[in-house]
């Protein structure tokens, strides 16, 4: 069996095995959705260049890809779009989310439908407005009024859901009370323990808020959504909210696992109090307005994230023939100027390094070395990529029933 079959099997062992047929499956189907599916790996072979170790110390999603941003209504109930994934949060050198960055846009890039020049294009893109933004020391946000091109669009639409048509994908009204629906691809039933257990926790949970009712249950669902998370404990969960049937609201109960990065990592972590704290803690300080009802819970031994439960299509669609290249190019400088933003955000917090130190190395001499990294990074995912699919064509990972 290959490094690479048995460090992906290792990874996964213990998951929901439903959940995790699936993301086998998805793995399968893309270098760019296994890219996705292997954060852990894709560390484990980062190249061995000084950039890697000598880079400010910042705090980092730690999943840096094309898929990692979206549009979401803060806790204040405006839109913003930003980066919204934090499962593998550290932190780490400031080249780290860069390399994973910039691999994505080679691999993704017949995704996007761009071809390999303007893959790079879009890499100087990225790093141009990264770089500028350091520089100027400022961090900066991205609601409607500031948004322009396809992210200006994706808030717009967002803005104008209305919250009965959001319901009505998620759900089936039977009377004038709401279930979960089990039909769309993004839902599993729960057991009867399962469902007991998250009703509890939501129960105590809502005894110390301003409105108890608001909390009130009324379905549970195993949730399936992501990539690389998929087969991690997860639901979705049906409450009251502001009354039924078009007040309700869904939340997301996701259990938080150790970062990936932490094993390759040399940087000295935090004492957090659980994975969660340390996921909750890390997006609070790098997104510019947090998430509705974000907040680490306690289930058991086990740590889960809680937060207000965000559309999964609100992401901005890249790809050349519907929205041009141009606008492409428009979204990843968008998204080169967000990571910078978050690093200057969080600067200074529990041993990240000060504003000023981001602004000297936005200034430093390292794109090209970066640059290679990324080519170096793409091409052994690649193989990578291709040994699995070979390996999963085998039989070496459970497909599920027909």
């Amino acid at each position: 069996m290959s490094d690479v079959v048995e460090q992906i099997l290792g990874f996964n062992a213990g998951r929901d095995p439903d959940r995790l047929v699936l993301k086998y499956r998805n793995m399968r189907a893309s270098a760019f959705v296994f890219l996705r599916g292997t954060c852990h790996l894709f560390y484990r072979r980062l190249p061995d260049s000084p950039l890697f170790s000598s880079a400010p110390p910042v705090w980092s999603c730690g999943d840096l890809h094309l898929q990692n941003f979206g549009s979401y209504k803060g806790d204040n109930r405006l839109v913003y779009f930003d980066l919204n994934d934090f499962d593998e949060s550290a932190l780490a050198p400031a080249s780290w989310d860069l390399v994973r960055f910039l691999t994505s846009l080679q691999i993704g890039a017949a995704a996007m439908e761009v071809k390999k020049k303007q893959a790079g294009e879009l890499c100087d893109e990225f790093l141009d407005a990264y770089r500028a933004t350091l520089v100027a020391g400022k961090a900066g946000w991205v609601e409607r009024d500031t948004a322009s091109g396809l992210v200006r669009h994706l808030l717009d639409g967002l803005h104008g859901r209305l919250r009965p048509a959001f319901l009505d994908g998620r759900t089936e009204l039977k009377g004038k009370r709401r279930h979960l629906r089990l039909d769309n691809g993004k839902a599993l039933p729960v057991t009867d323990k399962q469902r007991d257990k998250v009703t509890k926790l939501i129960g105590e949970l809502a005894e110390s808020q301003a409105d108890p009712h608001f909390y009130e249950v009324l379905d549970v669902a195993r949730r399936i959504a992501g990539n690389g998370s998929l087969g991690v404990d997860r639901f979705v969960i049906l409450v009251r909210g502001k009354g039924s049937p078009d007040g309700n609201y869904l939340v997301d109960l996701k259990e938080a696992l150790p970062s990936s990065l932490v094993p390759y990592l040399k940087t000295p972590q935090p004492a957090w109090k659980s994975e969660a704290a340390r996921v909750v803690t890390v997006q609070r300080r790098m997104q510019a307005v947090s998430m509705a009802f974000l907040q680490p819970v306690k289930m058991g031994k086990r740590s889960y994230i809680l937060r207000g439960l965000q559309p999964t299509e609100d992401r901005v669609v890249l790809e050349e023939s519907r929205s041009g290249f141009d606008a492409i190019r428009g979204v990843v400088g968008t998204m080169g100027a967000i990571v910078a933003s978050a690093q200057l955000r969080s600067s200074g917090r529990s041993g990240s390094a000060i504003a000023d130190a981001l602004i000297d190395f936005g200034a430093g001499k390292w794109r090209k070395a970066l640059l290679a990294a990324a080519d170096e990074c793409s091409d052994r995912l690649r193989k990578d990529w291709k040994t699995y699919c070979e390996a999963y064509d085998d039989g070496a990972f459970p497909v599920g029933a027909d």
